[in-house]
C-alpha cells in the first residue's frame, strides 16, 4: 500500500468520525440550550442515564413534530417547546359522567400542531 492510498482512507475515516462527533456535539448543544436540560444534581449512574433518555425523548418528540408537519421544518426547537409549554387542556367533568375539554392559550404552532396529529377541526377553538 503506498502513502497515497494510506492517507485517502486515513482522511475517509477522520471525515466519518469527525461528522459523528459533530452530530453528538449538536445533540448535546440542544439538550442543554433547548430543552435546557439542567445541571444534573444526582449521584447515582441510573439517575443520570434516566434524566438523559427523558431529554433525548423530548428532543426526538420535537424532532417528529418537524419531520410530520412541513410548515415546522425550519421552527426553533425553543419555539416549539414553549408553544408546548403554553397550551393549556382543563378536563371539566360532571360526576364523572360526561367530559368536556377545554383548550386555551393558542398559537400558531400549537394549533398546527394539535390539528395535525388529532384532526381537531377549527371548532374546537370555537371558530
Amino acid at each position: 500500500m503506498d502513502i497515497t492510498a494510506f492517507m485517502a482512507g486515513f482522511m475517509k475515516k477522520a471525515f466519518i468520525y469527525n461528522r459523528k462527533k459533530d452530530s453528538i456535539e449538536k445533540i448535546f448543544n440542544s439538550l442543554k440550550n433547548e430543552i435546557e436540560i439542567k445541571p444534573l444534581r444526582v449521584w447515582t449512574d441510573n439517575s443520570i442515564y434516566g434524566a438523559l433518555i427523558i431529554g433525548f425523548i423530548a428532543q426526538l418528540f420535537i424532532s417528529l413534530i418537524r419531520f410530520e408537519i412541513p410548515e415546522l421544518k425550519h421552527t426553533s426547537t425553543k419555539f416549539i417547546k414553549m408553544a408546548l409549554l403554553n397550551l393549556t387542556v382543563t378536563i371539566d367533568s360532571w360526576m364523572r359522567k360526561t367530559k368536556r375539554f377545554i383548550h386555551s392559550n393558542f398559537d400558531t404552532i400549537n394549533t398546527m400542531i394539535l390539528r395535525h396529529n388529532w384532526a381537531i377541526s377549527g371548532s374546537w377553538r370555537g371558530q
